[in-house]
């Protein structure tokens, strides 16, 4: 059995804006399922940079029965070059009650009282970024007022 070895570069950090208008659905079979509109933000790296277009793009959010919140988010990042890429990523956030009650008051939080990880994917025809399609990657989030803060990790 060959074990996996664990090395990573940050490619970029992202900066999403949300509206605070979220929909939801209430409790499904699943769980409270939310949906929120990501209304913009930026990503910013060595390699790439660029803005987060406002639409179409949005968090399908999932409370399960234990806690966890569950992400599928879907993106269009725009790169300063103008370049257009997909973004997609599921992931969860978790943690003490009395941390996600400041979460989701609005609160400041430090990002080592919970846990925020994602996978993100990437998909894109441009010729520059084509790389983008064939690496994996990991994220680790926190949650600011305006919205989420990703660092976004190319596993190497």
């Amino acid at each position: 059995m060959t074990e996996p070895t664990l090395r990573t570069a940050h490619l970029f950090t992202l900066s999403a804006t949300v509206d605070p208008n979220i929909v939801d659905l209430g409790e499904t079979p699943l769980g409270r399922r939310r949906i929120a509109n990501v209304t913009g933000g930026t990503f910013e790296g060595e390699e790439l940079r660029g803005t987060i277009l406002p639409a179409p793009g949005g968090d399908w959010l999932l409370l399960r029965r234990d806690g966890i919140l569950q992400l599928d988010v879907r993106l269009t990042l725009k790169t300063d070059d103008d370049h257009l890429i997909y973004m997609s990523y599921r992931g969860m956030r978790h943690g003490p009650a009395w941390v996600i009650d400041q979460l989701n008051k609005g609160e400041k939080v430090d990002p080592s009282q919970y846990y925020f990880r994602t996978t993100p994917l990437f998909e894109t025809a441009s010729d520059k970024y084509r790389f983008l399609n064939r690496i994996v990657c990991v994220a680790t989030g926190r949650r600011e007022p305006a919205g989420p803060v990703y660092d976004v990790f190319q596993v190497l």
